[in-house]
């Protein structure tokens, strides 16, 4: 198989999108943070491994974003990143499973009638744009009108996201969904 990729820069500088003409993950999207519970991810830990400064690698549909501290010269870690990708997107399986250890502190979403029509809301408005952008947002929690969120790859330590994106997923959520709903990041490490 001719495995093709192509680079696009993210609204994060300090993050690039990594669209391959193959899935990467075909069920779902995960995030990895400093190389963490890569051990069923041989090309995820490889990205890790070039370089220290990288930070974050998000699978998403057809494409993985690389986020970096911004230590390190995009242009000499791009190419890197685009090599160990080529080299290894042949073997990875994109139907990976993530078994994550009881103390990690990890993202739960609750479920609830008002949580699936938050994300039925964000799907419409908010989710693709993200996704472009080589990132996506997922709810935590939802009570007393407070709406505890993350956001994934790009949009993880992008400069915008806290503040120009949060308050537009905010005015969204308040025309179309409760005018007194506020969005917040929540905490996870």
């Amino acid at each position: 198989m001719d495995i093709r990729l192509m680079i696009q820069s993210t609204p994060n500088p300090n993050a690039l999108k990594f669209v391959l003409n193959i899935p990467v993950k075909a069920e779902g999207n995960y995030t990895y943070k400093k190389g963490a519970g890569t051990e069923h991810n041989p090309l995820a830990r490889n990205i890790f491994d070039i370089n220290p400064a990288v930070q974050e690698v998000y699978f998403f549909d057809n494409y993985i974003t690389v986020t970096q501290d911004g230590s390190a010269d995009w242009d000499e870690l791009e190419e890197k990143i685009r090599l160990t990708i080529l080299q290894k997107a042949a073997e990875h399986d994109p139907n990976f499973q993530v078994v994550e250890p009881e103390t990690q502190n990890k993202v739960e979403a609750q479920s609830s009638p008002e949580m699936d029509q938050i994300n039925a809301i964000l799907d419409q408005t908010v989710r693709p744009a993200l996704q472009m952008d080589g990132g996506d947002i997922q709810l935590m929690s939802y009570d007393n009108k407070i709406l505890k969120v993350f956001y994934q790859g790009a949009c993880g330590s992008c400069p915008s996201a806290s503040m120009g994106t949060m308050k537009a997923i905010e005015n969204i959520l308040r025309d179309q969904y409760d005018p007194a709903i506020v969005v917040e990041l929540g905490d996870v490490y």
